[in-house]
């Protein structure tokens, strides 16, 4: 028995839901386990939804799965489209698939991370910034977002716009798309597609810098509180191109520890199972990866824009290169760990995006006509990993005689940054909660803090900053209420009348 549960078993404790998180993407709960004194003893990030897609793709062909397991998300599709299909062409022996067909799928991907990226910082991030943590919950928003600051709301919306007419014209829609298929794509850049997104593709790069201008200036005000708000130092896995530069699309996979230590490098993905292995809890439907020579102790990490910046050598696009150097300069040779950095790391993502977009649409290859590598079906396993803009995702099938899948798994973005989301959560409930009563605002930095890993909990999309938020505080051995917030659909926060003071008995 662990001392955890001997204590849970032994003192008074109570229990803290708070059910559902906000401003993430999908459904989730957090729990706080707490003494009579509200500190706190146990932070945990549970994951609720169950969604199956490992299982129900058994006994599919093996030509359906770049369309059906981008059904697991509705922001983020083009990342499960392109992994799915870079598995597939391992399934039908392509080694490699012609050069329009990859930058196709390039500028494919380099939309959606555009797109995902605007999404999440100007949507759901930007209040966090822009607004204190006990500001009116009704003005704390992406609607006081656009009342207070309406050329950034309208730069994000149309930033995000921008992305979605990426992917539109290499996908062949915004959302769930089919421009990727078995040995390649299905179609090229006409002139007209390209010439269009060339005409405000300057003008995306300026906005994006303003917003890494905003963001530093965030930073800059108070840096001590950015340093310390749910920091922690943890391991990095992220691809890294072969030269040690930033990609986003393909790479080996290399991994570092909290001081910028090579744990491997230049792996080749498909043998991720030799170094990574998961973990199943009884209180989440999410698994726990972690390195495998390091044990599931020590060897989880994080992944997503944080990691890859902190991973890669360079980035190849000269704006984002600026500023990356700027970045890094903050961690004196050691990786960067300040968990609301990923906010940042994002945003030069968002500005690498921007330019290799432009690079690659002035690239003749996006024009050719050889699109498609063939293969042949037998038996064997195919193995994509990409760069989503959550982080490292990765999908493995193996086929039959048939072409049909006989066995999936998925290690989604989310997933990799499981123990990194609990305990940067118990970071800051220790911080700023331990000993301190209940309030909205103090509840509101336990989710400040997930969001800055985007999380996508369900892998589809959900409310924006409206879901209704329960939080109780419950005597653990009568079960008796002792404290109870309640925030309704409309963004209201009152507190419930309950019969108990904490530390009595029922």
């Amino acid at each position: 028995m662990s001392t955890l549960e001997t204590a849970a078993q032994s003192d008074y404790l109570c229990r803290v839901a708070i059910d559902p998180l906000s401003r993430v993407e999908g459904h989730g709960k957090v729990t706080l386990l707490v003494d009579r004194d509200h500190r706190i003893r146990q932070a945990r990030l549970h994951i609720v939804e169950f969604r199956g897609f490992e299982k129900f793709i058994q006994g599919r062909p093996y030509w359906e799965l770049p369309v059906v397991v981008q059904r697991l998300c509705g922001i983020c599709p083009v990342s499960h489209h392109l992994a799915a299909a870079k598995a597939v062409d391992q399934l039908l022996g392509i080694e490699e698939i012609p050069p329009t067909a990859e930058k196709i799928r390039r500028l494919m991907h380099y939309g959606q991370t555009l797109q995902s990226h605007a999404v999440h910082f100007f949507h759901l991030a930007s209040p966090d910034f822009l607004f204190d943590f006990d500001d009116k919950v009704a003005h704390r928003n992406v609607v006081g977002v656009m009342a207070d600051y309406p050329d950034v709301a309208r730069q994000g919306v149309k930033l995000r716009k921008y992305g979605q007419e990426v992917i539109r014209f290499t996908a062949g829609k915004r959302v769930h798309g089919t421009g990727a298929i078995p040995g390649g794509v299905n179609k090229s850049l006409t002139l007209q597609e390209r010439n269009t997104l060339l005409v405000d593709i300057d003008l995306m790069a300026q906005w994006s810098r303003n917003i890494l201008k905003l963001m530093k200036a965030a930073y800059a005000a108070n840096p001590g509180y950015f340093t310390h708000f749910a920091t922690i130092r943890t391991n990095y896995l992220s691809l890294i191109r072969a030269d040690g530069a930033l990609d986003l699309y393909h790479g080996g996979l290399r991994a570092k520890n909290e001081q910028g230590g090579i744990i491997f490098d230049h792996l080749d993905y498909r043998r991720y199972a030799q170094v990574l292995r998961e973990q199943v809890k009884p209180w989440s439907y999410m698994k726990f990866p972690f390195i495998n020579s390091l044990g599931p102790d020590k060897g989880w990490y994080r992944v997503g824009p944080l990691a890859r910046i902190d991973n890669c050598d360079f980035i190849a696009t000269p704006l984002a290169e600026e500023e990356r150097k700027e970045f890094m300069a903050l961690g004196e040779g050691e990786p960067i760990h300040v968990t609301l950095a990923y906010h940042w790391a994002r945003m030069i993502e968002l500005l690498h995006s921007i330019e290799a977009i432009k690079d690659l649409l002035l690239d003749p290859d996006i024009f050719g006509d050889e699109l498609v590598a063939k293969g042949e079906v037998t038996p064997r396993e195919g193995i994509g990993v990409i760069e989503a803009p959550r982080g490292t995702l990765f999908h493995h099938y193996r086929m039959n005689e048939d072409g049909l899948i006989e066995k999936a798994n998925l290690i989604v973005s989310t997933t990799n940054n499981n123990q990194a989301m609990n305990e940067s959560i118990r970071q800051v409930a220790e911080r700023y909660l331990d000993g301190k009563e209940l309030t909205e605002p103090l509840l509101n930095q336990i989710e400040v803090a997930v969001r800055a890993y985007d999380p996508c909990l369900s892998c589809a999309t959900h409310a924006l900053g409206q879901m209704p938020l329960h939080v109780e505080l419950v005597e653990e051995e009568s079960g008796a209420l002792v404290d109870c917030l309640v925030r309704d659909a409309g963004g209201m926060v009152r507190k419930e009348a309950f019969p108990l003071h904490l530390g009595e008995k029922g």
